[in-house]
């Protein structure tokens, strides 16, 4: 039978429980560490009655359940008290969460990983309210629960691929939130939006791709963000030789060292790889800022390369694939002779 203490404190408990939700609703969530001390002192609060009033959240006392009618406001009371408890609770650990989040700077990219941990949460906090509460068996509904979500499963097989690899992309961390990444099949762009079922790219020419993450899944990237955004490029170039390559190669490094969009460190490198009677083939490396100056340093390092060239006296040779054209179509001329009528010598 219910004490007067005992009323008191479970019109206590749904007290503070209602204030603490219009609080929660009031407050917003631009300032998630106040919204939190709010939180964490109702439910405080809220527990600390039910430890003097002797009431156990997790157990359904007989008083609970009565038969006569003049207990049915009462067992009410302890219902709504009991529902709005495990409410604040469930509230409290859902503000850990996404405290952790803000405070860790990576909403956007935790986002999955979020959602995952906060449905958790409300769910057992459902079944606990459901079990110990209402007193429904917990095993016949989890039964019933596993036939529904056997047929839900098959129903939706592809949307929940996705879902699942959605998680296993944000738990293995391959790329975050900005990273600029680059897929076996030659997609690329930064990562904008991650979801519970697709990656967002935004590729160079300002387009969004959107890739399931189970497609994603399956591919192999590259994160082009990590260890940094440096990018190093490559450009083969082919010089006649007019020059003795030390001069080529001082020709080289002036012009890389001219060029306004590549990074000075590292330092540009310019590496020969063969020399015939005709020209000299070299690469030059370069690095960049990013992926997205890719372009635009490389015609850069083109036009710079091509005016000191002029400038110092050196010529650009054909590739070598040509001579075999120009033999064929004037005979067994020297190779020599050929480059010089054809004005690559």
């Amino acid at each position: 039978m219910f004490g007067d203490h005992h009323s008191l404190a479970l019109v206590l408990i749904n007290f503070l429980g209602l204030t603490g939700i219009v609080v929660w609703y009031l407050q917003g969530d631009r300032r998630p560490m106040a919204r939190l001390i709010v939180q964490i002192l109702f439910f405080a609060a809220m527990t600390a009655v039910l430890w003097l009033g002797g009431i156990l959240p997790q157990w359904m006392g007989e008083t609970d359940f009565p038969d006569a009618g003049a207990y049915l406001a009462k067992s009410a009371l302890a219902k709504s008290a009991r529902v709005l408890w495990w409410t604040h609770l469930a509230w409290t650990l859902v503000g850990f969460v996404r405290l952790y989040i803000v405070l860790e700077h990576r909403p956007r990219e935790a986002r999955l990983l979020q959602d995952l941990v906060v449905a958790v949460i409300y769910l057992g906090v459902a079944l606990s309210i459901t079990g110990f509460v209402f007193g429904v068996p917990i095993a016949t509904l989890a039964a019933t629960s596993g036939v529904v979500a056997i047929i839900v499963g098959l129903a939706l097989q592809n949307t929940l691929g996705d879902v699942f690899s959605g998680i296993a992309l944000t738990l293995g961390r391959p790329y975050t939130f900005g990273d600029w990444i680059m897929l076996s099949d030659g997609t690329e762009g930064r990562i904008v939006e991650t979801n519970w079922r697709s990656t967002h790219l935004l590729t160079g020419a300002n387009n969004i791709v959107v890739l399931p993450n189970s497609v994603l899944a399956k591919l192999s990237l590259t994160n082009l963000s990590r260890p940094d955004e440096r990018l190093l490029i490559s450009l083969t170039v082919r010089i006649a030789t007019t020059q003795a390559p030390h001069v080529i190669e001082e020709t080289m490094r002036e012009a890389l060292g001219n060029c306004e969009l590549i990074v000075k460190d590292p330092a540009p490198l310019v590496a020969f790889k063969e020399i015939d009677a005709v020209a000299i083939g070299m690469d030059l490396f370069f690095c960049v800022a990013g992926p997205a100056d890719r372009l635009l340093a490389r015609n850069e390092v083109i036009d710079t390369v091509h005016r000191h060239c002029e400038a110092n006296g050196l010529s650009l040779a054909m590739p070598p694939q040509s001579y075999a054209v120009l033999m064929s179509a004037t005979g067994d001329q020297p190779i020599a002779k050929l480059m010089r009528s054809s004005g690559a010598l």
